[in-house]
């Protein structure tokens, strides 16, 4: 058998050619050596494996390869993904082959029984370390959704999916040229695609490899979003529930909210910092917010992220990386501590608003003509309108309707009195009866800039449509 294998392995090493590995690998597999010969792995992998992928050296382009790299294989994937990979339970990884230069046939692998895929993913893990990574170096407890967001966008927005491709709602989309990451989050340790992320030319040079302008924060929410990705459970960490918060003083955030926030809130939060008078919209008035009713998630998002992360203004900046994740634990502490709000006030029988006015001045800027000749495709049936109901009171992200349009919807809900111009009175019937449905429409999507209504691009047109539903049966 030991001559056979030889054998095989040198007429491998004359044609270089997968479909030859193949038929060695599958003799090799039939054979009661491979149990009994503890060192099995570590031949295969020599003298067959080898003979496509190289495990040492320096690295080198594409173009001078057969097949990946492996002599960073434990750093680079996970075990589980790894042997189900060699025992054939896994997609492939090229869609038109590792060497797209040589044609565009997707390449075979061989495939081995889970037992001999055990043992050459142990062999691997141990022979072949990346000392460039380092163990630790990406926490993947510490992604939270929103930063996988982030990711998911700069992840288009840095061209990765022009060679690489993704799922999104159950079909591929991207350039099928190289790795296919739509299961990145069950295939790579974390450590090794962070170092990957940080410069790709260091692992296969002058390959194609595109180096993005990012930093290293960026670079971190790109890997975060891919490490998502093929986890249908991934556990989110939220930040509001970490050692930070339990440690919050109030205090220490008051220091904080004069040295970065009063700037454009005001020393007393009324809004009028220096930097108010040049904003459009106006910074928020936090002395007649109510924090303690806000959520947590949204409070913490907006300060540690900017307001353009929650649809907000481009203008508020993202203080996370100055004042670090116990900054923004203090300065919500003191937020909620100092500032209660104004209380909601019963409605009037007129509809109006909490200027005092009905109809509202409109800043809205006008949606265009498709849209706005638009009209709800849904059937006002009680389901559609309780389901707008249930949007607009609880779960529409990033944040519920009711905290600035108040939960009968006259523009009175907990963040309500602070905005400038104030939120629009949906009971205001002389208002609401010039707004379509389609102009509606636009507006919920991309938001409403030099007011404070944000952009809610992420929820789907059809729960939008059923928002409008519930939001015509609040005129009064």
């Amino acid at each position: 058998m030991k001559q056979k294998f030889r054998s095989l392995a040198k007429m491998m090493e004359t044609t270089g050619r997968i479909v030859i590995v193949g038929v060695c690998l599958t003799l090799l597999a039939s054979s009661p050596l491979w149990a009994a010969d503890a060192g099995q792995a570590e031949t295969t992998v020599r003298n067959v494996c080898s003979t496509c992928h190289k495990f040492e050296g320096e690295p080198e382009s594409r173009f001078n390869l057969k097949a990946p790299d492996l002599m960073w294989a434990d750093s680079k994937y996970q075990h589980t993904w790894l042997v189900g990979f060699l025992s054939g339970k896994e997609e492939r990884l090229y869609a038109k082959g590792y060497r797209w230069d040589q044609g565009w046939e997707p390449d075979a692998h061989v495939t081995l029984p889970e037992d001999q895929a055990e043992e050459i993913a142990a062999y691997l893990e141990k022979q072949y370390i990346d000392p460039r990574v380092q163990v630790g170096a990406f926490d993947v407890s510490k992604v939270s959704k929103k930063e996988a967001e982030f990711g998911a966008v700069a992840y288009k927005e840095h061209a990765c999916i022009g060679c690489h491709t993704i799922k999104e709602n159950g079909q591929r989309v991207g350039g099928p040229q190289s790795v296919d990451l739509a299961e990145a989050g069950r295939r790579y340790n974390p450590d090794w695609l962070y170092r990957f992320a940080l410069n790709p030319q260091d692992f296969t040079p002058h390959s194609g490899e595109f180096l993005a302008d990012a930093t290293d924060f960026g670079v971190r929410a790109v890997v975060g979003y891919l490490m998502t990705l093929g986890v249908p459970d991934f556990n989110y960490d939220e930040p509001w529930e970490s050692p930070e918060f339990s440690q919050a003083s109030a205090e220490r955030g008051k220091v904080v909210y004069k040295e970065y926030c009063s700037q454009c809130h005001g020393a007393t939060g009324e809004g009028d910092g220096p930097a108010a008078s040049g904003l459009s919209p106006n910074p928020a008035v936090h002395a007649k917010m109510a924090f303690d009713k806000l959520p947590m998630e949204y409070l913490y998002n907006v300060i540690y992220h900017g307001g353009r992360s929650v649809g907000k203004s481009p203008t508020m900046p993202y203080w996370g990386l100055t004042i670090g994740r116990q900054g923004v634990a203090d300065v919500m502490a003191y937020l909620k501590v100092t500032f209660k709000g104004m209380a909601e006030s019963t409605p009037s029988k007129t509809g109006t608003g909490p200027s005092g006015v009905c109809p509202q001045p409109r800043k809205t800027k006008l949606a265009p003509g498709k849209f706005r000749n638009m009209t709800n495709p849904l059937p006002a049936t009680v389901a559609n309108v309780k389901a707008g109901e249930t949007l607009f009171q609880q779960t529409a992200q990033p944040l519920a309707c009711f905290n600035c349009h108040g939960t009968r919807g006259d523009g009175q809900g907990p963040m309500g009195a602070a905005l400038n111009p104030p939120p629009r009175n949906f009971t205001c019937g002389e208002t609401m009866k010039d707004i379509s449905d389609g102009q509606m429409f636009w507006t919920i999507k991309n938001g409403s800039p030099g007011t404070g209504m944000m952009a809610f691009s992420n929820m789907p047109d059809n729960q939008i449509w059923q928002l409008i539903h519930y939001i015509r049966t609040l005129v009064e």
